[in-house]
């Protein structure tokens, strides 16, 4: 863990008592995870149907949830977060404490290119962040960088990737713009694709900037859910669409997640 990460926990517990992430999310003190992931909206027990999974709820609360997710002697602390960097950047902090030796992100995904279809299953191989909440990271609020490019540890990218390959998964690096707005992302397309974006989301650019202070293997795991390039939407999607999707969501994920945390 980098020093800047260890103030902002050294900060927080000025005025917090206890241990946060087992009071708040019931993680265990004692357990050695071999990985946090990290996964905004998508619920273990509703995604992971292969019942060789056994998932444990350990708290629950109105906008998120904890939960240890075990299969062959594996141990994976799972965080169900709200959507949005911000929510990711202050649950990611609470666990930081935590330890683990691998850091995951899950999530949905939209495509802005003809590339990608519903159901691809990608990685970012750089971030465009249109968020701000990163900068509460920086040394002073207000240095800012607009569309600042975050960039993930490509060594180890193309090692996940070599993990996909051999379980018969292409996993497709992209670059990612991060929104704070779904709603709002529509009414700037055009110059969300001029950045050079070919896909969507919220949270990939605060996750890795994150992932640089925790020091430990991170990669985030997507499933393209809608592209607005090719006119298949994320409200509304006919059977087939939605079947390609919930297969990458519920089945390639999970594989994907136990293979890199059992990876030595």
């Amino acid at each position: 863990m980098k020093e800047k990460l260890k103030q902002a926990l050294d900060n927080m517990k000025k005025y917090n008592k206890g241990i946060m992430y087992q009071e708040i999310f019931g993680f265990d003190p004692d357990v050695d995870y071999d990985a946090l992931v990290i996964a905004p909206g998508w619920h273990p027990v509703k995604i992971i149907k292969d019942p060789a999974y056994r998932v444990t709820l350990l708290s629950q609360h109105s906008y998120f949830a904890r939960y240890l997710v075990e299969k062959d002697g594996l141990k994976v602390a799972w965080a169900q977060t709200a959507s949005g960097g911000c929510n990711v950047l202050d649950h990611a902090i609470i666990c930081a404490d935590m330890s683990f030796k691998k850091c995951i992100f899950v999530g949905a995904v939209g495509g802005l290119t003809q590339r990608f279809k519903v159901g691809d299953f990608c990685t970012p191989e750089v971030c465009i962040s249109g968020v701000y909440v990163n900068h509460y990271l920086d040394e002073k609020i207000p240095d800012f960088k607009p569309f600042e490019k975050i960039y993930p540890d490509k060594q180890y990218m193309q090692k996940v990737i070599s993990l996909a390959d051999s379980l018969g998964y292409e996993l497709k690096p992209a670059k990612v713009f991060c929104t704070d707005s779904v709603c709002m992302e529509y009414s700037h397309l055009d110059e969300i694709r001029a950045s050079g974006a070919e896909l969507i989301e919220m949270e990939t650019g605060t996750f890795y900037t994150l992932a640089d202070l925790f020091e430990v293997p991170a990669i985030a795991l997507l499933a393209v859910s809608d592209n607005s390039a090719t006119g298949d939407p994320l409200l509304g999607r006919g059977e087939e669409l939605e079947a390609a999707y919930h297969n990458t969501r519920s089945n390639t994920v999970p594989d994907m997640i136990f293979k890199i945390a059992g990876d030595r």
